[in-house]
């Protein structure tokens, strides 16, 4: 996972989280999105999307 998909996922998961905490989002939509930041920011954590793998993608610029 390259720095610009990381730093992305950050600050999509920041966002999500403002929404969620700032009452923006809420029920069931809110806590699937506070989900999908919680994974966003672990993936950024550990550099490392399990969905790129088998799809065959890569944002890290070096083909790998």
């Amino acid at each position: 996972m390259g720095t610009v998909d990381r730093v992305l996922r950050t600050i999509a998961a920041l966002v999500l989280a403002y929404l969620w905490w700032t009452g923006t989002i809420s029920g069931a939509l809110g806590v699937a999105l506070v989900i999908l930041a919680v994974v966003f920011l672990l993936t950024s954590a550990i550099s490392f999307c399990p969905l790129y793998r088998p799809l065959g993608l890569s944002t890290c610029g070096h083909g790998k």
